[in-house]
């Protein structure tokens, strides 16, 4: 039963992005985009990740350059790389003429890969999903690609999700394997904070994610 709510949640979403304006896209992507230079500065991660989103994802194609420009010089950006099994490999950002066609219509970077294990370094991961709930649960696309990243990031690291406005939810269909992300940005509502794992500090009252 979850797996098909998964699926009837996945196809509706997916309308609802197909159905977007051009005009609305690129306006949701420079408020999202603006809401994570300014989260990116205020933490100053030495290494962070992130995903080239494509067609209708939340935050634009030009996603990485503009985090890439954001971070404190020599910190890296790494993006996925979409392996055979569907795990996630990473590389580091090369600037967008290093970025080539990849499976599933996906972009990445052509670079040397790091391995799966280098997102544990990460500071700050920015992941891709068709909705969050307001427990963090996120639905991807199905491929499990990001469900296996996550469980290689630390508890302490901050995970943010980038949506449209309309898909932060109020409960989502989980199964044990969904793990949580601690925050989205949305075009309208900015950055919310959704989920404090066990042993975590608590951030800003506001519900703000604060500097260090």
């Amino acid at each position: 039963m979850t797996h098909d709510a998964k699926r009837a949640a996945r196809v509706e979403l997916l309308a609802r992005r197909r159905a977007l304006t051009e005009a609305g896209r690129r306006a949701a992507a420079a408020r999202v985009q603006a809401e994570l230079v300014a989260l990116v500065r205020r933490l100053r991660p030495a290494r962070m990740a992130t995903y080239a989103p494509v067609g209708s994802e939340p935050g634009g194609p030009d996603l990485p350059a503009v985090l890439a420009d954001a971070l404190p010089p020599g910190a890296e950006l790494l993006l996925p790389v979409l392996r055979d099994d569907l795990d996630l490999d990473w590389a580091a950002w090369a600037g967008p003429t290093a970025m080539v066609a990849a499976g599933r219509g996906t972009r990445e970077p052509d670079s040397p890969r790091l391995g799966v294990t280098a997102i544990t370094t990460a500071e700050l991961v920015v992941l891709p999903a068709l909705a969050v709930d307001r427990q963090g649960v996120r639905l991807g696309r199905g491929g499990g690609s990001y469900d296996r990243a996550l469980a290689r990031v630390p508890a302490t690291v901050l995970t943010v999700v980038p949506l449209h406005d309309g898909e932060l939810l109020d409960a989502l269909p989980a199964e044990p394997h969904d793990l949580p992300v601690r925050a989205v940005i949305t075009p309208t509502g900015g950055l919310h904070e959704l989920a404090t794992p066990s042993g975590v500090m608590p951030h800003t009252s506001a519900g703000r994610i604060g500097g260090r």
